[in-house]
């Protein structure tokens, strides 16, 4: 079973060497415009990981995702009347 996931967002210069970077996590993401991959991998991992792909030439910059340290319980959302009323009605 898989544990608590982080993302890690690896900026290249050329997208040469996407396969290699299979071996760091599971590859979420390739952007060929942007020429970037996001790939998930263990949190207990994530350090050792930036740290790894900042020793590669191909490599421009690394950026951990923020997403698991975020708060998704929201304060004060009121449900908008009208589209309460739609879902009753089935619509």
């Amino acid at each position: 079973m898989l544990g608590a996931r982080q993302g890690i967002i690896v900026y290249l210069h050329t997208l040469k060497q996407v396969k290699m970077l299979r071996r760091f996590g599971n590859i979420h993401y390739v952007s060929k415009k942007m020429k970037y991959v996001v790939l998930y991998t263990n949190m207990d991992d994530v350090a050792a990981t930036v740290e790894k792909l900042n020793s590669y030439s191909f490599v421009k910059k690394v950026e951990e995702s923020y997403k698991p340290f975020l708060k998704t319980n929201f304060e004060n959302s009121k449900p908008d009347k009208a589209k309460e009323y739609d879902y009753k009605m089935g619509i």
